[in-house]
């Protein structure tokens, strides 16, 4: 164990994600919705630097003042997580957190930051927990985490847990996000409007469920996903979010003005609004024409590629 903690610094990042699809067929026996969801990479990434300490304490820094640092923040979550389950509490471990996926955009960035600890420290700290493990831990952190572990492009049912891969993209395929940086959604609020507005209309019952996944499973647009036949970008939350989040719906109508745009769509719960383009030029270009309407809305705009992985060790 001695060589296994000398001291090195590890840096990993952690991609953002945006829903090709996200279906929300009915709730389950737990109180929890069921998903079926299409979940995707992108190069919009933070960074984390992991380095050990020799005083069995987690620290925890970030660029963003006004980020929590605390115990509540999904990466000292996920780092006391694994070294319980690791049963060496003497481990311990500086985490700097350089923070670029905006804070409540429904982009993932919290649980992919989370799963980046769990990768991270797992090679700092020389656990030997493999993917399959750091996925089990992230999923009883957060219904997501596991995806932002494998990353790239995946079916994801249950809350999001339960992940079955898709075919590797080939096309160079890029996305156009935007988000109001003053302005955030609740994924409880958005999930509990959505069963107010259409939970008379939810689906029953494990059958019914299944047979939705299947149609899913079988959609011919992600196998894979291309340009050719790109994505229809369902989202069964933003008929409910929209209406009462302006930002969302300005998002939407200036990316719906774009030429050239394969697919608009919210993101998960909001208020980050995407256009998917077939390249990274074309995605660029769309940008530099909105530019300025983007910025009197008050929107921060990103062009971002797809990305085949989700936490990653650099180097």
């Amino acid at each position: 164990m001695t060589n296994a903690v000398a001291m090195r610094t590890i840096t990993v990042t952690a991609p953002a994600k945006v829903n090709l699809h996200l279906e929300v067929l009915g709730l389950r026996s737990d109180g929890f919705h069921e998903l079926a969801m299409v979940m995707q990479s992108i190069e919009l990434v933070d960074r984390l630097t992991f380095s050990n300490t020799a005083d069995a304490q987690l620290h925890l820094s970030c660029d963003q003042p006004d980020l929590s640092i605390g115990d509540d923040n999904l990466v000292l979550r996920a780092a006391h997580l694994l070294r319980q389950r690791s049963g060496l509490n003497e481990l311990g471990a500086t985490i700097h957190l350089e923070k670029h996926i905006p804070i409540g955009a429904g982009l993932a960035g919290g649980s992919s930051d989370g799963a980046a600890a769990l990768v991270g420290l797992n090679a700092l700290w020389g656990l030997g927990f493999s993917d399959l493990d750091l996925e089990g831990l992230a999923a009883e952190l957060g219904s997501d985490m596991p995806f932002c572990i494998r990353g790239g492009s995946q079916l994801c049912f249950g809350r999001g847990e339960l992940l079955e891969p898709l075919p590797t993209i080939s096309d160079p395929l890029a996305v156009l996000l935007v988000k109001d940086p003053r302005v955030s959604v609740s994924t409880p609020w958005a999930y509990q409007r959505c069963r107010d507005v259409h939970g008379s209309s939810y689906l029953q019952g494990e059958v019914a469920f299944e047979q939705q996944r299947q149609i899913l499973r079988q959609e011919s647009w992600t196998q894979p996903i291309r340009a050719a036949e790109p994505p229809p970008l369902r989202n069964d939350l933003q008929p409910v979010v929209a209406p009462e989040t302006p930002a969302v719906e300005i998002g939407l109508r200036l990316l719906h003005t774009l030429p050239d745009a394969l697919a608009v769509a919210m993101s998960g719960s909001g208020p980050s609004c995407f256009a998917l383009y077939q390249s990274f030029r074309t995605c660029e270009q769309a940008r530099s024409r909105l530019q300025r309407e983007f910025q009197q809305a008050g929107l921060l705009a990103w062009c971002c590629r797809l990305r085949p992985c989700g936490a990653k060790i650099e180097g």
